[in-house]
């Protein structure tokens, strides 16, 4: 059996050099080698007892259309990227999943005890309690671990890593528990569950979904029970596109009400015709019943859910498109999401601070730079963590440079389409 230092050794050596290159592309083989054996080496420092890790990795995610649909049980279209989650994982003896994350404290967590604990909310413990619990709930084998974890997902950049991190723990329990049965679909459920009952934020399947499929993905979740997937091989760059996510730098604390309140006010229309979701309700019926709507409800809760039935009905012309390799379609279809996102969801700023609106700011430069050579979009959940640009790859270069001019250096990043989701690195035999 290898040791931690012969799989550095052969990491080194270019034995995995085809699966990174699967994953990350031939230009980043260097570092991405770098990347991780520092992993390894940490692992092997942290538990030097520990059986020889195998490796793993999980996706970041873009959306590319359908905003705030998925909690409605709409349909969207979102892509796994280069940036992810890595870990060194292997099985331990003492029921317990012991991690160090790359810049954080180290954390025990047993598995004794898989309840809800409040304590835990918005904690990593929790992701990997209420994963495991769920796991377990479903006849699915559990068991210690011992884990190393480093991330170049962009915390709070509207990517993903609580998904990608859920993503990244069922991929290990899957590998090293359960011979690898787990399918993407399941993995991304569970992540779900775990983010709802024990994380506590009431998100969408939407991140876990795009994390866990990888490349570009269509999913409609009409049953969330079993959501309609269906994969696209769409190259930007075949077309002369590159895609920048772009962090505002805006002020990511205490949104959890701004997020909370989207599903819950567009369920409030939805209430009015007796179902639970919008996309039980005829769009036609939505819009007959307006002005008793605005009575029963609230303007906000009519306008969002105007964007919901509009942005429903984008996020499948956005997959055809995609299908049919239409760049222009593509691109116009996702200019009106942001527009939608921007007037009905209004999901640009937190309510509670109209006078500090980076993500604004940020729109009307980008517009601004493109002069009509791209566009530019809200990104994921909104009120001011990042927007998404398309633009031409012969202005992309200097459109990144003015653009970090107003939102700041280090702000604007170059993503690459990945074609998987959660996955375990295995050396070239």
């Amino acid at each position: 059996m290898q040791n931690t230092s012969s799989i550095i050794h052969n990491f080194s050596q270019g034995a995995y050099d085809n699966a990174l290159t699967y994953l990350y592309h031939k230009q980043q083989l260097s570092h991405q080698r770098e990347r991780y054996c520092r992993l390894l080496e940490s692992f092997s420092q942290i538990f030097p007892d520990s059986n020889p890790p195998r490796l793993f990795s999980a996706p970041g995610r873009t959306e590319i259309s359908g905003n705030h649909t998925d909690h409605q049980r709409g349909c969207v279209v979102a892509a796994s990227i280069n940036l992810d989650m890595i870990a060194a994982a292997a099985k331990n003896d003492c029921n317990c999943v012991r991690i160090q994350s790359e810049g954080f404290d180290f954390q025990e967590i047993c598995l004794d005890d898989l309840t809800i604990h409040s304590e835990e909310i918005n904690t990593t413990p929790a992701l990997i309690r209420g994963v495991a619990a769920v796991l377990k709930e479903k006849g699915y084998q559990i068991g210690g671990v011992d884990l190393c974890v480093s991330s170049e997902v962009l915390r709070g950049s509207g990517l993903s890593s609580s998904a990608a991190f859920e993503v990244l723990i069922g991929t290990v329990f899957s590998y090293l528990y359960n011979e690898g049965s787990l399918d993407p679909v399941l993995i991304a459920q569970i992540g779900q569950l775990a983010e709802n009952k024990y994380f506590g934020k009431p998100c969408g399947l939407m991140d876990q979904m795009a994390c866990s499929v990888g490349g570009f993905v269509s999913i409609d979740f009409y049953n969330p029970e079993q959501p309609i997937v269906e994969k696209t091989d769409f190259d930007l760059t075949a077309y002369g596109y590159r895609m920048y996510i772009v962090d505002v730098k805006g002020d990511h604390s205490d949104l959890t009400e701004e997020y909370a309140a989207v599903p819950a006010e567009m369920k409030s229309v939805a209430a009015y015709f007796g179902k639970e979701y919008l996309r039980q309700v005829p769009a036609e019926e939505f819009y007959r019943n307006l002005p008793v709507l605005r009575e029963q409800t609230c303007d906000r809760a009519v306008l969002r859910a105007h964007h919901f039935f509009s942005e429903n009905m984008r996020a499948q012309q956005v997959s055809h498109a995609l299908k049919q390799q239409d760049i222009p379609a593509f691109l116009n279809l996702c200019r009106e999401s942001g527009r939608s996102s921007y007037m009905y969801l209004q999901n640009i700023y937190p309510s509670f601070s109209p006078l500090s609106q980076p993500a604004s700011v940020a729109l009307m430069a980008a517009e601004h730079l493109l002069q009509n050579r791209g566009i530019c979009r809200i990104h994921g959940g909104g009120f001011g963590g990042t927007i998404q640009v398309f633009v031409l790859e012969d202005m992309a270069d200097e459109f990144a440079v003015q653009m970090e001019q107003i939102t700041g250096k280090g702000t604007c990043h170059l993503l690459a389409i990945r074609p998987c989701g959660g996955y375990e690195l295995t050396a070239e035999k």
